[in-house]
């Protein structure tokens, strides 16, 4: 006997309304105008105002600090150098007075093209440097035994140069013992106090005891028409994206606080 299909009542499910349908349209063009405006604000803080001066560098509009005594710093990432060109440059009408060179880094790195720079710095009449680029993952004293033993600097030469830029690792503590140690085993194989290379954020967040103070400070602060730090510093490393007669590509640009005369003095002098 054939049964009734029964009738399938289905309730059907009722749609949730959209609270903003009620909101005026005014007041939401309102609201994402605000929005817009903060996101604007807020990017042209973070992104846009602290790197303008860099921005500049790059198109060309490099400001250069006043100062007598010009140079640069330079490592593999240069290149191959025309020295003839770089002998005869000039920055702002001033001619290229000192070269620091990349050396070493860590415990095993060496700059393959130091030798080669800093043979053609001193051939051609720059007064040169050393640098090495500190390692916040291997002791003090065992980065310095590999300078000492890699490089060797010569009368006229410019002091030895550790350049600190990350903590690893570290606490303050520890990163302040560590950079004094290589300090320490440079200053005594060489005879001269050497020369300590850091950012003005990192220096006073990290390396702004009195213990630091006796070393010479080779500052880098990019993209400001003024110092902010206040205290001595020697050298000022004010912009990565410099642009330099015999070197392709952008090269970090400094000035010497003094006149040519207070930098030969600074340099190493003969043995008695």
């Amino acid at each position: 006997m054939p049964t009734k299909k029964r009738k399938s009542t289905r309730k059907k499910k009722g749609t949730r309304r959209n609270p903003l349908r009620r909101v005026p349209s005014y007041i939401l063009w309102t609201a994402l105008s605000i929005i817009v405006v903060i996101y604007i604000a807020f990017f042209y803080k973070t992104f846009v105002g602290p790197y303008s001066f860099r921005w500049k560098a790059l198109y060309g509009n490099v400001t250069y600090p006043k100062g007598r005594v010009r140079g640069i710093d330079i490592s593999h990432y240069q290149g191959d150098i025309n020295w003839d060109k770089l002998r005869n440059a000039q920055i702002q009408g001033a001619p290229v007075s000192f070269v620091f060179v990349k050396a070493t880094q860590g415990t095993n790195i060496w700059d393959e093209n130091f030798n080669q720079n800093f043979y053609n710095a001193r051939k051609n009449d720059i007064i040169r440097g050393a640098y090495h680029y500190f390692s916040p993952f291997t002791p003090g004293k065992e980065q310095a035994k590999y300078y000492c033993k890699m490089v060797q600097l010569d009368e006229k030469d410019l002091p030895p140069v550790l350049d600190v830029e990350e903590t690893g690792n570290y606490t303050t503590q520890q990163l302040q013992r560590e950079v004094l140690n290589w300090m320490k085993v440079v200053e005594k194989h060489y005879g001269v106090t050497p020369i300590l290379y850091t950012g003005y954020k990192f220096k006073t967040s990290y390396l702004n005891t009195p213990d630091f103070d006796r070393f010479p400070y080779w500052i880098a602060h990019y993209y400001v028409d003024s110092l902010e730090y206040k205290g001595d510093w020697a050298f000022w490393q004010h912009t990565d994206a410099g642009k330099v007669d015999g070197i392709k590509g952008y090269v970090d640009v400094n000035i010497f606080h003094g006149d040519y005369q207070d930098l030969m003095d600074m340099t190493i002098k003969a043995e008695d």
